[in-house]
């Protein structure tokens, strides 16, 4: 089997635009026509471009390539370029390519890739998402409201979420990291408690932060928090210096989740190592893909420590999360964009099963769902602001 077509799909996310306003699908196909897709989780340069690198690597790298010699195959491109560091650019490309790639194994096997990472451990997999604006409620009113996402964190326990994430602790920018300000602390107070009151103890309640604050300043957050009991602080200081990271959660009862960032069990080891985290958020559309992800889940599970994989982008990383976590037995909780409905829905050619709070693991060859190429040309994105973006002050 040899590898032959490469073809990419940039995707506009219409409004709301939950989970981001793009996202990077490509798709492989084998000379015996066997077709793979991926996804690229990439924010550092525009859509477009990324896409044309991906174009490149697989040009260079992986046309003709047997799609099965995974490993072989991700220190080619590891390596590209005399690189062999966890470059955050070249690792979205290459984790996209290497989703693909298990999704053409899969499909040649007639195997789910969870059988091929060691088999089925979890059926159904406990799922999170974060609290979202009701249709017709202005954004920035929202996000500043603690009685309203109370009443949002209470209206998906009743569709059975266990478990709700809101970041309510203030802006990050290009300037961070910064010391909260009293308001900022009060602030989030004001959330964790109305939220709180609103779920007891029917739901974990997730802090989310973005490496905005410094060592003292999230000591400081975390003393406010403990009263609520969080179920994690998240990237509670940047992703450059696990060590300080560690300082953090050395000084807190609050579990420590951080990874969105990272690339490559080479960084993860990090964490682990220094105690910055006992909750892994790899993103599988940047980590180096599905068997790296497998690695750093092993070496988390060594360290007894859960992983939680990450999203914000596309279905595609999706269903690649749901094969790795299905495997792990130290698997926590899974990203969930809601419900996985609306446009999740429509992108894919079988949506992904949620029911009463978890997602349900499909047997389907592969990575178990197909994107809707029809949709995907349908939504092409013409914008030029990037993924995600930081502000420049507050």
């Amino acid at each position: 089997m040899q590898l032959d077509q490469f073809e990419s799909f940039v995707v506009g996310n219409p409004n709301p635009g939950l989970g981001g306003r793009y996202f990077i699908f490509i798709k492989l196909t084998t000379k015996c026509g066997i077709v793979g897709y991926g996804e690229i989780y990439n924010a550092s340069f525009g859509p477009d471009l990324v896409a044309a690198m991906a174009k490149e690597v697989f040009a260079e790298e992986l046309y003709n390539m047997d799609p099965f010699q995974i490993e072989k195959l991700w220190r080619r491109i590891y390596s590209r370029g005399f690189s062999q560091r966890p470059d955050i650019t070249l690792m979205g490309v290459l984790s996209g390519l290497e989703i693909a790639l298990w999704d053409i194994i899969g499909k040649a096997t007639d195997k789910a890739v969870h059988q091929l990472l060691g088999g089925k451990l979890h059926a159904r997999l406990r799922s999170y998402s974060y609290l979202y604006p009701p249709a017709g409620v202005e954004a920035a009113e929202f996000y500043a409201d603690p009685d309203a996402s109370a009443e949002v964190a209470a209206s998906y326990v009743a569709e059975g979420f266990t478990a709700v994430k809101f970041d309510p602790a203030g802006a990050y920018t290009i300037l961070d990291p910064h010391m909260p300000s009293l308001e900022d602390i009060a602030r989030s107070e004001r959330f964790l408690k109305s939220i709180r009151e609103a779920v007891g103890t029917k739901a974990d309640l997730l802090f989310g932060t973005h490496g905005q604050f410094s060592v003292a300043g999230a000591k400081r957050m975390a003393a406010m928090m403990e009263a609520y009991d969080p179920l994690w602080f998240e990237e509670p200081t940047p992703p450059e210096r696990p060590e300080m990271m560690a300082e953090v959660a050395r000084a807190t009862s609050i579990p420590v989740a951080t990874g969105e960032r990272l690339t490559t069990k080479y960084e993860f080891v990090r964490l682990l190592e220094t105690g910055a985290a006992s909750i892994l958020q790899m993103n599988l559309g940047r980590v180096g893909g599905l068997l790296e992800a497998k690695k750093i889940a092993g070496m988390a599970e060594g360290f007894y420590a859960h992983i939680a994989p990450h999203l914000y982008c596309g279905p595609i990383v999706a269903a690649a999360n749901i094969q790795l976590s299905a495997t792990c037995p130290n698997f926590l909780i899974l990203e969930s964009i809601q419900k996985w409905d609306g446009f999740y829905a429509q992108i894919l050619t079988e949506s992904i099963d949620w029911d009463d709070g978890h997602v349900l693991v499909p047997d389907r060859p592969g990575i178990g769902f197909e994107l809707n190429e029809d949709v995907a040309r349908a939504h092409p994105y013409t914008g030029k602001t990037l993924h995600l973006t930081m502000y420049e002050s507050e």
